[in-house]
């Protein structure tokens, strides 16, 4: 009983010895060992372009140019004529300030300038009486001197020399008619600019607008007092504040480090986001100084505003040209790994084999920088995940995300 056991279990044993032999035997004929998959690697190619670098910053637009009206002689108002909101055309009427005693000045100054009108008449009347009076007593003498010398002691020697005398004398009152004449004629030149001084005063009690612009600011209403704007130790009140916004100036801080790259005429996109207007601008000036405080210079851009659609105070997104290559190699720039002293790139050899190589940088643009040394046209670099990869490490190169990437960085 027990033997019989033994031998079916031996059997039992031996049958899935054979089997398993058998089975073994099968797959180890057929089975082919699999070489591990390849590791991906999102990569793009070196080529040649033209490449620009920018600077976006954010600008704001300020009014072309912007004043205080203020009066240049004290006075109330009488009328003024706009409120804030109002366009203004040049040399129209702000405001008229009532001025009594600078109306009594005036009227004065007239006065003065009719009275040495007069005294200058007069003058002249004298001066005509003189010369008249002159000629008629020369006259005399003439006649008297000639009578004498045709026959001898026929006048007096007396009666000569007085009428010579009344001829001389009367000669030189007609140089003190004249010079009395010049004088008056002096005193109407010193009335005439008294009077255009006390009429540039009145004239100023109107206050008008030096320039087209819109009102900004109303200070004063009817009946205010105005202290005249002349002197700088008074705080005069100005009437109103007057801003020329059919041209604005779009004012952009630079950085200490772009300032070398700009340049009357450079190219500037600018976006408005609270309007959704977008254009281009040239730059038409700069400081050419730094603001110490923030280490960036002031750049602006005028743009025709007829409308008034942009207000001063909006920002505006500026994209401004620095620098400009033709035809250089560029890469993504992603695909540049920045070390402590030097930049890398890692590029697939003809086996797709993966080496480091140094590369110097040039331009960088929005997308894509300059490689001017360590690289060559049309060589294969990865743009993603570098620490991921070895020197040596074979991976299997994909271009389809890279082209994607870059038409959305495009766009």
């Amino acid at each position: 009983m027990y033997m019989r056991t033994s031998l079916a279990s031996a059997g039992i044993t031996a049958l899935i010895t054979v089997a398993c032999f058998v089975s073994t035997g099968c797959k180890g004929s057929d089975h082919q060992v699999e070489s591990p998959a390849l590791t991906g690697a999102s990569v793009a190619q070196a080529t040649r372009g033209d490449l620009a670098s920018t600077l976006t910053v954010a600008g704001q637009f300020q009014p072309y140019q912007q004043v205080d009206l203020h009066a240049k002689v004290s006075g109330y108002i009488r009328r003024i004529n706009v409120d804030i909101g109002d366009r203004v055309r040049t040399g129209q009427v702000i405001a008229t300030l009532e001025v009594p005693e600078l109306n009594a000045q005036l009227a004065g100054a007239q006065a003065e300038v009719r009275h040495s009108q007069s005294e200058i008449d007069r003058a002249k009347s004298q001066v005509a009486g003189a010369e008249s009076s002159h000629a008629a007593l020369h006259d005399a003498y003439k006649r008297l001197a000639q009578a004498a010398q045709q026959r001898s002691g026929l006048i007096a020697e007396q009666e000569l020399d007085d009428a010579l005398a009344k001829d001389q004398n009367s000669e030189a009152s007609i140089d003190v008619a004249k010079a009395a004449l010049e004088a008056t004629e002096e005193q109407l030149s010193v009335s005439s600019a008294d009077k255009q001084r006390v009429q540039a005063l009145s004239d100023y009690s109107v206050v008008t607008a030096p320039f087209n612009g819109v009102v900004t600011k109303r200070y004063a209403d009817t009946g205010s007092l105005i202290q005249a704007g002349t002197a700088s130790n008074t705080q005069a009140m100005p009437v109103v504040q007057l801003a020329q916004s059919d041209v604005l100036r779009l004012r952009m801080p630079v950085p200490e480090a772009d300032v070398p790259y700009i340049q009357d005429g450079g190219t500037v996109e600018v976006k408005v986001q609270s309007t959704g207007r977008s254009f281009t601008g040239k730059i038409v000036r700069f400081a050419r100084a730094l603001d110490p405080s923030t280490r960036t210079m002031v750049t602006e851009v005028d743009v025709p505003n007829p409308t008034l659609e942009l207000s001063p105070g909006m920002y505006a997104e500026s994209v401004i040209s620095l620098q400009e290559r033709k035809h250089v190699l560029t890469v993504p720039i992603q695909a540049v790994v920045q070390g402590d002293a030097q930049s890398y790139v890692l590029v697939l050899d003809k086996d797709n084999h993966v080496q480091k190589k140094i590369v110097t940088l040039g331009l960088q643009g929005a997308d894509r920088v300059e490689i001017t040394s360590g690289l060559t046209d049309g060589e294969l670099i990865i743009v993603s995940g570098q620490a991921n990869y070895q020197a040596g490490q074979k991976v299997a190169p994909q271009f389809e995300s890279v082209s994607m990437a870059s038409e959305a960085g495009d766009k």
